[in-house]
């Protein structure tokens, strides 16, 4: 799977002694910095073993393997995972509920991200089943473009309208996704990504068909060298991609469609085979301490969601005034997390997305794999 191993325990090289946790991470997912805090402000000092992965779906994986091989002796005390994959993770049994009652800060959780993973043993939401993970961080799948070719233009894209626009013929990717694409335009018309029953959407087919005609390629992996070259001028896809190509790329920007967008979380997960490690709560509740959630969203590329409870003037600058970390209340009020389907509603998404692009579309390209790399 391509995973490095870091032991970011300077402090503790070579003594046995200290307590271990092992995390399994996606790679640039845990901020070294905060690591070595964590280090430092726990007692007895621990040691973090933190392996990194490419893609969610290796995480995915690997807990796969641990239910078929209980006790490996590569299994994570710890995991990270998306949300869109905690469905699949309680319905094979690969993960085990978690306490949230061993938390001090998981009340400062909004509200809605502890919605999100209280699940039922089906993996639906449910506001009576178990709490199956912590949230960590999240982001958006938001708008990149050129602002080289756009000044030609006379305008800047501000929301998923834009991407109709004649001038962006053959000039756009979209992500090979047919929850974020149909969503996208099913945002456009004023409705959640959630919809189902599209059959009952007026219009839908109409400005999907139209919306392809301005796509020049669909990738939700390999879009982002045609964006720096300019072979396309703009590009849909996910802040944990693009938010780091910022630091490098001067004639790119980024914008969070004002009618709403797609949020994604990566959540941390107890495989279901692991021993009680009491360092596993210590690490999700300093995680969601206040004092660290600015810190984890700067180094990180992406936001932890305590900051959205938190005061503007308990927020540094740099993460309150920048609207993809800390989107306007009302754009955030109006996105949404991508909810699971049942067989029926991903048939919907799968028949609609075929229809339009005329392609024999599997199953997985409807699941959004990688919500950062």
């Amino acid at each position: 799977m391509g995973a490095a191993t870091l032991t970011l325990s300077q402090l503790a090289a070579g003594c046995d002694s200290k307590p271990i946790l092992k995390i399994r991470s996606l790679k640039n997912g845990i901020p070294a910095q905060l690591v070595s805090k964590f280090s430092r402000d726990v007692q007895p000092s621990p040691q973090l073993q933190v392996t990194q992965e490419g893609q969610l779906k290796e995480l995915f994986a690997l807990l796969q393997e641990w239910k078929r091989v209980p006790k490996s002796k590569n299994q994570a005390d710890l995991v990270m995972l998306g949300d869109y994959w905690l469905t699949l993770a309680i319905r094979q049994k690969l993960i085990q509920p978690i306490d949230p009652a061993k938390f001090d800060n998981w009340s400062k959780l909004p509200e809605r991200w502890q919605k999100l993973v209280r699940r039922n043993n089906d993996g639906q939401l449910d506001a009576k089943g178990q709490v199956w993970a912590a949230p960590y961080r999240w982001g958006s799948t938001v708008i990149a473009y050129r602002t080289d070719k756009f000044k030609a233009l006379g305008w800047t894209p501000t929301d998923w309208s834009d991407l109709w626009r004649v001038e962006l013929r053959d000039r756009i990717s979209l992500p090979d996704s047919a929850r974020e694409v149909i969503g996208l335009t099913l945002k456009k018309l004023g409705k959640s990504y959630n919809t189902q029953q599209l059959d009952k959407v007026p219009n839908l087919k109409k400005e999907l068909a139209s919306l392809h005609r301005q796509v020049k390629l669909y990738s939700s992996e390999a879009y982002l060298q045609p964006l720096i070259l300019g072979d396309t001028w703009l590009a849909v896809g996910s802040s944990g991609d693009l938010l780091p190509l910022l630091q490098t790329e001067k004639d790119i920007a980024l914008v969070i469609p004002v009618s709403g967008t797609a949020l994604w979380t990566d959540l941390w997960v107890k495989p279901a085979s692991g021993n009680p490690v009491s360092l596993v709560e210590k690490w999700i509740d300093f995680c969601l301490e206040p004092r660290i959630a600015p810190q984890l969203s700067l180094l990180a590329k992406a936001s932890s969601p305590i900051i959205i409870g938190m005061k503007p003037e308990d927020l540094p600058t740099d993460v309150r005034t920048n609207p993809l970390l800390l989107p306007d209340a009302k754009i955030l009020g109006a996105s949404d997390f991508m909810l699971p389907f049942g067989d029926a509603g991903i048939q919907q998404y799968r028949s609609l997305w075929q229809e339009i692009r005329q392609v024999v579309t599997a199953l997985p390209d409807i699941m959004r794999y990688s919500s950062s790399n």
